[in-house]
């Protein structure tokens, strides 16, 4: 009984806090969340007694909402401005949305009072046909005038911005697509990729193709690309240089090293035997048996190889419009090729587990310069992919 009386307490004291912050929602004009909070909660159970004052919160706020939203729609329409007509057709959108949201619900009766809750619905969509013809319009005409004037590639993509908004709100308006292709054509920037070999190492063909492979670098900057293979009828903004500043192979090394072990191994059974020489039996008389040890030793000889390839690079941005270099970001990277294979002398026994492994293994081929520097490469790469992909040139 107890946990009924609870739990009945807590869904009441639910309800009490919703219907309390719709109550402030509307008492400090945010219109928008009290009509929200009142809808969700009709919308699961409009008859439910505890909703009723959901229904005159609902009412309400949707006069208010109505009457503030169309009083600053006027105040937009006599102030004139034509840049005002994105927030007068938006208004005007909401305010059908809110009508659209509310009509399914209806009627709403309140029974306090008698009576349906009262909506005084209108039709805006000649409103927002009209508003929207005059918005696209203008939006249009701004962006033709800003690809007409335009000083800076930024203005080129303010224009590139109204277009790609026009197409949103009414597709195919005259030229739009087209104007939207000429403003994002002379609104990239264009940055020009060179790679120079400053040591006496060859760079393999494979790791520079990678390292020019920004299609995987996972760029996401729109108005940005990157050309590695430069095109003649392209002015380009920037560059990027990576120069390859040293890089060092070390010479084929194979060490050895001697290891000596021992260790105690079972090699049968024997007798036990008494202080006296004497076989000891057990209580039922049968004679004990115990492990018979004894030390063997066995010398390993580990031979290593060993190989290291370093790479020192830097990558670097410049703004060829003034010829003056932005940034640029030390790069190094190193690998080590290591193979490590054994033979031994004795009994094979006293060596560990990780070291019976060496025995398995034969001495193997080095891999050749070019494929030492590739593999030193793959972490080039990706410190040279983490730059790119996060570098902003303004």
């Amino acid at each position: 009984m107890k946990r009924v009386i609870l739990l009945t307490a807590i869904i009441v004291l639910n309800a009490c806090s919703g219907v309390k912050k719709t109550q402030e929602a509307l008492n400090t004009g945010n219109y928008s969340a009290a009509m929200n909070k009142a809808i969700k909660n009709l919308a699961d159970n409009k008859t439910k007694k505890g909703h009723q004052e959901y229904i005159i919160l609902l009412e309400e706020a949707f006069a208010k909402n109505t009457a503030r939203e169309q009083q600053e729609i006027a105040f937009l329409q006599n102030d004139g401005n034509p840049a005002n007509l994105e927030t007068i057709y938006n208004k005007y959108l909401h305010l059908k949305q809110v009508q659209q949201r509310i009509r399914p619900l209806l009627p709403l009766y309140i029974t306090d009072e008698g009576r349906n809750a009262e909506f005084n619905f209108v039709n805006y969509d000649n409103k927002i046909l009209n508003t929207k013809d005059d918005l696209s319009e203008h939006l249009y005409q701004n962006a033709l005038n800003l690809l007409t004037s335009a000083k800076y590639k930024a203005d080129y993509r303010n224009a590139y911005e109204d277009l790609k908004y026009l197409q949103e709100i009414n597709p195919g308006y005259r030229e739009t697509v087209a104007k939207m292709d000429e403003a994002y054509n002379k609104g990239l920037e264009f940055v020009r990729v060179d790679i120079a070999n400053q040591t006496q190492q060859i760079i393999p063909e494979r790791l520079e193709s990678e390292l020019l492979d920004f299609n995987a670098f996972g760029i996401d900057n729109f108005w940005l690309q990157y050309h590695t293979n430069p095109l003649k009828n392209v002015k380009y903004d920037y560059a990027m240089n990576l120069d390859f500043m040293e890089i060092n192979v070390s010479p084929e090394r194979i060490n050895e090293t001697q290891v000596i072990k021992e260790k105690q191994i079972k090699d049968g059974w024997q007798y036990l035997l008494d202080d006296d020489g004497n076989v000891v039996k057990d209580s039922l008389g049968n004679k004990i048996k115990i492990d018979k040890m004894r030390t063997v030793t066995c010398k390993l000889f580990q031979f290593t190889q060993t190989k290291t390839a370093q790479i020192g690079a830097k990558v670097s941005f410049t703004d060829l419009r003034n010829g003056q270099e932005i940034n640029s970001y030390p790069l190094s990277s190193e690998f080590l090729f290591e193979h490590i294979f054994a033979n031994y002398q004795g009994d094979k026994r006293a060596l560990e587990d990780d070291l019976m492994l060496y025995l398995n293994a034969r001495e193997v081929p080095f891999p050749s310069n070019e494929q030492m520097v590739y593999d030193a490469g793959e972490d080039l790469k990706e410190r040279l992919k983490s730059i790119v992909s996060q570098y902003q040139f303004n």
